[in-house]
């Protein structure tokens, strides 16, 4: 079964055609800036060879065009015909209480996805229109939208309610809901394979950290707290994104800048994290090169980044009541070792130990990162959000047989 997975941005298409049954990658890729100058397809083939394609690409529809055109090309593409993809699979941001699981796209569904355009507006238009636009170009070829938020629907009232008046709840929906749920039921599956323990009896922390971040408590499989809110500010200190801040400098801020929500909303979103503190780049790996050189405002965001991740896994460590696997993820939990260190360092308290040696030259692959007497199995496991969306694809299509 070949399925093609779409991950539809504001100004992007990311995709990934499958082939379920060898686990092959066919191709890989993405449109960047559409509806802007300079718009560009970048295909990497199933023999790794990479491909850039430069043209106009004014929506999403000519996108998903251009995409299926290079994946059926016979110099670049992967497959003879259309006809021999099975099913598209759609990343979805928001499910918001409407979805708990991932769904056969029909009208209503398309409906309730619409409904969600208030709490995400910046997420849902764009899923949508790559769901509408297989509806124009693969028309009976069948959709399933699997929601970032819909693995977190599992957490108890007390842990995703605000304390604000119920009233605004019931009123707009305002609660916690969590995202990267599709990359945190991945790892936390995966590590339990990979340990050969029983996902079912098992208390995981997952810690997806990049330039998005997020730590998630998984008891017996199941989302317990995560750190993002309502939206993916909330949280840890990310990339761009300011995490946890109090309420009050967002009205200050407001008042004493004489800015909107809109600008405001900007500011904590795009321009604060990491980038914001360090004044360098939201990459990582230039702050590292920055500390090298003695930036001291890089190591202040690099420590502020580090001690949010450490205060996450504490506080969900006491809320499951303990812990048997810490699970790293994402770009930086995969590849910065140094974080990774540090972090563990200071779990120490808590039984968690881990091979420094092995842990430096690990990066981007499965490992047991933990030592044979740490109470706690620390490991990294590579995130595959398009592979979860696929497999999920695939379930559902069975049913449906």
């Amino acid at each position: 079964m070949k399925i093609l997975v779409l991950n539809c941005g504001s100004s992007s298409v990311k995709y990934k055609l499958l082939d379920m049954e060898t686990h092959e990658e066919l191709g890989v890729g993405g449109v960047e800036k559409i509806g802007m100058k300079g718009s560009f397809l970048k295909h990497i083939r199933h023999d790794g060879q990479k491909v850039i394609l430069k043209g106009e690409v004014l929506e999403h529809q000519i996108a998903i065009e251009y995409i299926l055109g290079v994946l059926t090309s016979k110099k670049h593409g992967a497959i003879d015909s259309l006809e021999e993809i099975n099913a598209v699979g759609h990343r979805v941001v928001h499910g918001g209480e409407k979805f708990n699981s991932s769904v056969l796209i029909t009208d209503e569904v398309v409906q309730k996805i619409v409904e969600c355009i208030d709490i995400a507006p910046l997420h849902n238009p764009p899923n949508l229109a790559g769901i509408y636009a297989i509806n124009e170009l693969l028309p009976s070829v069948p959709q399933v939208a699997v929601f970032d938020t819909a693995f977190h629907q599992t957490m108890p009232d007390y842990a995703y309610m605000y304390g604000i008046p119920y009233s605004l709840y019931t009123k707009y929906g305002i609660r916690r809901y969590g995202f990267h749920g599709t990359s945190h039921r991945y790892v936390s599956k995966r590590a339990c394979d990979f340990l050969g323990l029983d996902y079912s009896h098992t208390k995981m922390i997952t810690a997806h950290i990049g330039n998005g971040a997020s730590v998630c408590a998984i008891k017996n499989g199941k989302s317990m707290d995560t750190s993002m809110g309502f939206t993916p500010v909330e949280g840890l200190m990310m990339g761009t994104r300011s995490g946890d801040i109090d309420l009050g400098v967002v009205t200050f801020l407001m008042e004493k800048e004489t800015i909107g929500s809109a600008a405001v909303s900007t500011l904590f979103n795009k321009h604060s994290g990491v980038l914001g503190v360090s004044g360098i780049s939201s990459d990582m790996r230039d702050i590292e090169n920055a500390i090298a050189e003695g930036n001291e405002r890089a190591k202040l965001a690099l420590d502020m980044y580090e001690y949010r991740i450490k205060k996450y896994i504490g506080s969900y460590t006491a809320a499951l009541g303990g812990v048997d696997v810490l699970v790293f993820t994402g770009g930086v939990g995969e590849n910065q070792t140094g974080t990774r260190q540090k972090v563990c360092e200071s779990l120490a308290f808590m039984g968690v130990k881990i091979d420094n040696e092995l842990n430096a030259k690990s990066r981007g692959k499965e490992v047991l990162l933990s030592t044979p007497d740490s109470t706690v199995k620390v490991v990294v496991i590579p995130t595959d959000e398009e592979f979860m969306i696929a497999s999920d694809t695939m379930e559902i299509l069975k049913m449906q047989e």
